[in-house]
């Protein structure tokens, strides 16, 4: 414990030292009922565009805010490119290898506060937990996909010195990092091994990698009902109308095991997942489909499709995102292919009443946070 704070003491002075240009901050009105953001990831300089939300779900851009890095140009294949915690977003600079944090004053309103470098190559996936972040880097052909630890202390990136782990090997194309909901596990999903690899996690450090098999082929996002449930999406590799939703149990030893596996959606590519603040109801997105199958969850974590054609909302051309506000009574999708966020009001019965979309996107944007 002494050689920890001893390091996080010399991180925080280098970092109280160091001077960030190009910070910025939206304009626009306040008061209004809140926000939300999503990530250029333009290779000539990444940025949070951010979308002013009126109280009836509609939303308004505002400006966007350099992250102090670069995107990719591209999709990322992932979930949690974009993180809101708090008054504290954190993004992912997946062409520069670097992570950003920023902060958020009444909603619309972001600036800059640090950049840090992911320890990693190509960093796609972030989740926070208390003062704790880890970032999940994807890896490229020489140097190969870890997870990497930070304090967040008053918005600066501390890396946390000897946390960086393997995944189950070298290049297993993973999709998303998230702690659990107790933060005492951290899971990764990988596309390419078809695994859910998890580490428990002890003063802010993670294990050793435990890799399971996952219940579908090409496990993708991922989110947690409010029992700690964790309901998977999986691909099956884009084959049409193969794609299901898996539910698991994941315990204190990061050991998972499937409640309710292989719940068709009869669409193609489900990738990105939400859970609804009750954690009555799941959503993923179709990215194959350009469309959103919803689930009911049970108390026990088990999956009924609401709608028997599995598209519960039609979406713009290939919706690769999702975010739910902050009471859940708006679910917002990033159409890619169409480069606009479309929006949704979420009724009691689960059902989506379409609200209009935002559009004026560039190119290969990813990630989506809502407040």
């Amino acid at each position: 414990m002494h050689r920890i704070r001893h390091f996080a003491l010399a991180a925080l002075l280098v970092a109280a030292a160091l001077v960030f240009t190009g910070s910025a901050a939206a304009d626009g009105d306040r008061g209004r009922d809140g926000a939300v953001y999503t990530l250029t990831n333009s290779a000539a300089g990444n940025a949070v565009a951010v979308f002013e939300r009126d109280s009836d779900g509609t939303l308004d851009p505002e400006g966007a805010v350099p992250t102090g890095g670069n995107g990719t140009g591209s999709g990322l294949g992932s979930q949690g490119a974009l993180v809101l915690d708090g008054h504290r977003l954190f993004a992912v600079n997946a062409g520069s290898n670097t992570i950003s944090s920023l902060r958020v004053e009444d909603e619309d309103e972001v600036e800059l506060s640090d950049v840090a470098p992911s320890q990693g190559v190509r960093p796609i996936s972030l989740t926070v937990h208390g003062h704790l972040l880890y970032v999940l880097n994807a890896g490229n052909a020489t140097t190969p996909a870890n997870i990497s630890g930070f304090v967040v202390w008053r918005g600066q990136l501390i890396p946390l010195p000897g946390s960086s782990r393997p995944l189950s090997t070298a290049a297993p194309d993973p999709a998303q990092i998230e702690f659990t909901p107790d933060g005492r596990v951290l899971v990764v999903t990988e596309k390419a091994t078809n695994r859910i690899t998890t580490y428990r996690v002890s003063f802010g450090y993670a294990s050793a990698p435990f890799a399971q098999p996952s219940a579908g082929q090409t496990p993708f996002g991922f989110a947690f009902d409010r029992r700690g449930h964790l309901i998977v999406s999986e691909a099956f590799g884009g084959a049409p109308n193969a794609s299901v939703l898996s539910s698991y149990r994941v315990g204190g030893d990061g050991t998972v095991s499937a409640i309710d596996p292989n719940v068709a959606t009869t669409e193609t590519a489900a990738c990105w997942v939400v859970v609804t603040k009750n954690g009555r109801f799941t959503y993923t997105t179709n990215t194959g489909s350009n469309s959103i199958s919803g689930y009911s969850i049970s108390r026990g974590g088990d999956l009924t499709l609401l709608d028997a054609d599995g598209v519960t909302a039609t979406t713009g051309a290939t919706p690769i995102d999702a975010a739910l506000s902050h009471n859940s009574r708006f679910l917002y999708e990033l159409s890619a292919g169409a480069r606009e966020i479309g929006g949704y009001e979420v009724d009691s019965d689960g059902s989506l009443d379409p609200i209009g979309a935002a559009g004026g996107l560039p190119a290969g944007v990813v990630g989506l946070a809502a407040s």
